[in-house]
C-alpha cells in the first residue's frame, strides 16, 4: 500500500532535519546519549540502565570498541543533539576471495525524531562506509519483534537471507 503523500510544511521539516544532520564518530562524552538511545524503545528499557552516573561497563566497552581500529560507533546529530548512532565494523573474512565484509549493529534513532529519514541518512552513510572500506557485503541482524524495524531495512535492499542464531552465554 502506497504512503499517502505528506503535507509540503512536513515535509520542508523533513528535508531541514536531514540537511543538517552531521555524521560522526562518537566521542567518549556522547556516552550517556548512546546509552539513553539503546534504553529508548520496548526492548531496550528490559536490558539498559541509563540512569547517571552510568555502569562503569558501559565506558570499559566504549573504550574497547575506541580503541578497535575496525570498529567504530557512528553517531547522527542535529543541531548539536545526538539523535542516533550505531556500531559499524569491518570483518576480515577468507570466503568470497577474501573481500571484507561490514556489520552493522544497534541502530537507535530517538524516539521522538523517528519517521523523519534520519535512519535511513545513518544506514546510507554506513552503507557508503562498508563501501568505501572495500567490503563486499553489509551485515545486520535484527529482533524478530521488530517488525517495523525489518520491514525499514527491506526497503534499503537488505533481505533476510539467513537464520540468525544467537546464545546467551
Amino acid at each position: 500500500m502506497d504512503q499517502p503523500t505528506p503535507p509540503p510544511h512536513l515535509t520542508a521539516h523533513k528535508d531541514h532535519i536531514l540537511t543538517t544532520l552531521l555524521f560522526r564518530e562518537a566521542r567518549r562524552a556522547d556516552l550517556p546519549y548512546l546509552v539513553a538511545l539503546l534504553a529508548d524503545d520496548r526492548l531496550g528499557r528490559a536490558r539498559e540502565n541509563a540512569d547517571l552516573p552510568l555502569h562503569p561497563d558501559y565506558g570499559a566497552a566504549f573504550d574497547t570498541i575506541a580503541a578497535a581500529p575496525d570498529n567504530r560507533l557512528i553517531v547522527a546529530e542535529h543541531r548539536s543533539a545526538v539523535v542516533a548512532f550505531c556500531q559499524f565494523i569491518v570483518i576480515p573474512y577468507l570466503s568470497r576471495r577474501g573481500a571484507p565484509r561490514a556489520e552493522v549493529e544497534s541502530v537507535h534513532v530517538r524516539s521522538d525524531m523517528r519517521g523523519q529519514g534520519i535512519g535511513a541518512a545513518l544506514m546510507t552513510h554506513v552503507i557508503a562506509l562498508a563501501r568505501s572500506s572495500g567490503c563486499g557485503m553489509l551485515q545486520l541482524t535484527s529482533d524478530r519483534t521488530r517488525e517495523d524495524a525489518r520491514r525499514f531495512y527491506e526497503r534499503l535492499g537488505f533481505e533476510a537471507s539467513h537464520i540468525g542464531m544467537k546464545m546467551r552465554l
